[in-house]
């Protein structure tokens, strides 16, 4: 046969097989619309999600110098010595110097005080972007004019302080030159916890907080000939950088580390989304599943005039797939206009002004990915229309065939399964992340699925008959055919699961904050308490009649040599060619920060030994205790020798033993606890801790404290937990947002699937009423039928929910799982009663008939 007519031929069946798809869908194109609508949430959502994502790398990308300030930025917790100060000659056209500490600042009108980051500037800085104050002049002339200062916006408004008025940092009073609007590289939330005051370096040390033990951070900030060598240059520099004790951030290394910032928000968002969207397909999956069990005479009848097992495949085939396709597009269009709601959810997280635009990879990959997952979740029931022979025409209950007896089926699962697993791992980046939620999900579903069939088995065989008609009838419906327990199961119940499992997380992080709640619990913390000043702080303290709960001394020391190894040998180790993997290593974290520690005799109700043994006073050798987290992290375990660098001073130790730390527990707690007899003499601030009953006696107190040590700062935990409750409402806002799309997507399925029996509801509605039933009595079935599925799905998924959330609570936040009661209670009643509502609205239809 010559190639023109083939391909004729070929074009022709394609548009037969396409005419006919489209004549059969026009009877059900209202139930084909809820198929689109159960897919389309789930896209709206992972559109709205990649959009933001792509907009906000683009604008990290495009503001990059302005988040950093400068071309290099370097910082430690040391002075400048002279060598620092050699170093910084050689580097650049310009530099700033910038000293950052936290302190106490006193507002004079108001008399109120704050705990805030101070940061002493002398410089042009910043290079790139500005400092934004009110007035605008402010940044550019404070450090020109006499004792100026820049103040928070947020902060003078909470003290009622305006322009002109003055602050007392330390033993100095300044003049508020202006507020601050947006500092470079800040976000909101940051501003909130920990709000700014810029004051003029060269004041810095008159304010008397520069002495021994407070904790300054040093940085310098450095404007380069050739910006674009920076990351070069710090490779080069890296020995002198590490021999100063200086951490070196570029443009590019602060972009990547704000990208990594949002990255794991972003996955949270993105699984959200994809949950959503497999709560969809598996309510596609259904409703295809009695969409084909309802056409199989016209199939069969389609088969006796010709029509090949192929082409009826073909037929549906083009139908789900059209399907997917419409269902990608509204979702692309619909999460196009959500990405613009995330921003202004976000925006006090953001370190960078977001502008969203349209972006095209977001829209192609949900195009892709909702036609797909229709086609995908809906082909184990379309495998089914091969095995339909013209006999099913008159022998349908003889010729039908189980699909699950078709190897293609459980092929179908396999990619299914496989497809989340690697979705999962594009979202996650981790092998074992993907396992454990594709094990996760797959595992709920297939408890569902079990506890479905359990049900309608047990219904079957135990319904008892001294039951009233109603009650029977109503639970018979469970398991009759066409019945829809499976799918309203497997979706009510992985709705209810998720939701469920966010909520209750959200309640244990909120739990974890609210710890000095308790009336016995410390509300206020007192730090950089020097050793001269330790008794007359306790005697201020108790002259405000308020209780000294807990004083501990506190030394800042880092880890030099761990069995032997210094960092610069782990350096070299690393980087030898040919470097195998074998023994144990101390971790190169272990030397990258500094440690506060105490000495003490006794450990705390906080604390309990979990290997090895505490000797409270030191031997030839101290033995210090290790947190056990913290040991695991760095490699380190009992019977390891590690040196301790006391600000200059060399101390050899031992770890004799490993710590379980309550850190919940509101008291100050260590990763390194030392023994008594080793570090009385070293230099060290100490730490009060005290409850303040009224807020009025919290302000006098923090007063007279500021005014009589200047040096001192003041940690008022009942406004940290405000402040945190705040930061945990717009998280919770973020969850609940995202846990919506699973929730309306849930509504979905549930109402598709509810009209999808439509045609057999009307039937049985029918026979009932021609009996003598009324509607009243009809209405009385289909909510007991409904009111005893939503009991049993909504209660499979809260118990899914409660494992879930227990297993996050012991192994990941380490906290006590005390799930609230009235919560779940609340969650079981309000999806109960969506379930028997939605139910019973849409059974209403069938009453008319």
């Amino acid at each position: 046969m010559p190639a023109d007519r083939i391909i004729k031929r070929q074009s022709a069946g394609i548009a037969w097989l396409m005419t006919m798809a489209w004549r059969d869908s026009r009877r059900n194109r209202s139930r084909l619309l809820l198929f689109v609508a159960a897919i389309v949430l789930g896209i709206a959502a992972l559109v709205a999600v990649y959009s933001f994502r792509d907009n906000l790398t683009k604008d990290i990308e495009r503001q990059a110098l302005e988040l950093t300030g400068a071309d290099l930025v370097l910082d430690g917790n040391a002075a400048p010595g002279k060598g620092t100060k050699a170093l910084m000659d050689t580097l650049g056209s310009d530099r700033s110097f910038e000293r950052s500490f936290a302190s106490m600042v006193y507002f004079i009108k108001d008399g109120g005080s704050r705990l805030v980051q101070i940061r002493a500037l002398e410089g042009k800085y910043p290079y790139y972007g500005a400092i934004e104050t009110i007035p605008a002049h402010a940044a550019a002339d404070f450090q020109d004019s006499t004792k100026s200062a820049l103040v928070d916006k947020t902060l003078m408004l909470q003290y009622n302080a305006v322009v002109g008025d003055s602050i007392k940092v330390g033993a100095l009073n300044f003049v508020i030159k202006g507020a601050l609007e947006k500092v470079p590289g800040q976000t909101g939330v940051s501003s909130t916890v920990a709000p700014v005051v810029y004051i003029p370096l060269r004041f810095l040390q008159a304010t008397g907080l520069t002495e021994i033990g407070s904790r300054i951070t040093y940085k310098y900030y450095i404007k380069l000939d050739n910006p674009e060598e920076a990351e070069q240059l710090v490779k080069e520099l890296k020995p002198d950088l590490d021999k100063y004790g200086l951490d070196a951030e570029t443009v590019a290394s602060r972009k990547a580390e704000t990208g990594r910032s949002f990255k794991d928000v972003n996955r949270f968002m993105a699984l959200s989304g994809f949950v959503a969207l497999l709560l969809g397909c598996i309510g596609v999956g259904s409703a295809i599943h009695v969409y084909i069990r309802e056409k199989l005479g016209a199939i069969a009848t389609l088969r006796c005039m010709g029509v090949k097992s192929s082409e009826a495949f073909q037929i549906f085939l083009i139908q789900i797939g059209f399907i997917g396709v419409l269902s990608a597009v509204i979702g692309c269009l619909l999460g196009t206009l959500l990405q613009f709601i995330l921003p202004a959810v976000l925006k006090d997280f953001l370190p960078v002004e977001l502008h969203m635009q349209l972006s095209w990879p977001a829209i192609w990959q949900g195009l892709l990915l909702g036609t797909v997952v229709s086609i995908l979740f809906a082909l184990p029931s379309l495998l089914a229309v091969r095995h339909i022979s013209p006999l099913n025409a008159i022998r349908m209950s003889y010729e039908r065939k189980s699909p699950g007896a078709d190897p293609f089926v459980w092929l179908v699962y396999v990619v299914i399964l496989g497809f989340i697993f690697w979705f999962t791992y594009l979202q996650m980046g981790g092998w074992l992340e993907a396992v454990i939620f594709t094990f996760g999900i797959s595992l709920a579903f297939l408890l569902l699925y079990t506890l479905s069939k359990l049900l309608m088995w047990l219904l079957r065989k135990l319904l008892p008959q001294s039951f009233s008609y109603l009650w029977r009838q109503g639970f018979a419906n469970l398991y009759r055919p066409g019945n829809q327990t499976m799918v309203l199961t497997v979706s009510i119940g992985l709705s209810a699961a998720f939701i469920g499992l966010l909520f209750l997380v959200q309640a244990i992080l909120i739990k974890r904050v609210t710890v000095a709640a308790g009336d016995s619990q410390p509300n206020m913390v007192l730090f950089d308490i020097q050793s001269e000043q330790k008794e007359p702080v306790a005697q201020l303290t108790r002259a405000h009649r308020l209780p000294v709960m807990n004083q501990v001394p506190i030394v800042t020391l880092r880890i030099d040599e761990i069995n032997g190894k210094t960092a610069a040998d782990l350096s070299v180790s690393d980087s030898l060619p040919g470097k195998k993997p074998g023994g144990r290593e101390p971790s190169e974290r272990a030397f990258s920060s500094e440690l506060r520690v105490t000495f003490q005799s006794k450990l705390t109700e906080a604390e309990r030994i979990t290997k090895g043994v505490w000797a409270g006073v030191a031997d030839s050798i101290p033995r210090v205790s290790f947190e056990q987290n913290y040991a695991r992290r760095i490699q380190v375990d009992v019977g390891d020798t590690v040196v301790f660098n006391v600000q200059g001073v060399l101390v050899r130790t031992i770890v004799g033993s490993l710590r379980e730390v309550n850190w919940a527990r509101m008291q100050t707690n260590f990763r390194v606890v030392f023994p008594q007899g080793v570090l009385e003499d070293a230099p060290q601030f100490h730490v009060l801790m005290t409850r303040v009953p009224t807020s009025e006696r919290s302000a006098a107190y923090q007063a007279a404290v500021v005014r009589a040590f200047p040096n001192v700062s003041v940690i008022d935990l009942k406004l940290i937990l405000q402040v945190l409750d705040d930061l945990l409402s717009k998280i919770s806002f973020v969850i609940r947002f995202m846990a919506g799309f699973s929730m309306a997507t849930g509504w979905i399925v549930l109402i598709s699937s509810v009209l999808t029996s439509k045609a057999q509801r009307t039937k049985e509605s029918l026979l009932l009423r021609t009996l003598g039933a009324s509607s009243r009595q009809i209405l009385a079935i289909t909510a007991v039928e409904y009111l005893f599925l939503g009991i049993v799905a909504t209660g499979a998924g809260m118990f899914l929910a409660l494992c879930g959330s227990w297993a996050l609570a012991v192994y990941v936040f380490d906290a006590a799982f005390e799930p609230s009661g009235t919560v779940i209670a609340a969650f079981f009643f309000i999806i109960t009663s969506i379930v028997v509502i939605t139910g019973l609205v849409s059974s209403r239809a069938a009453l008319k008939r």
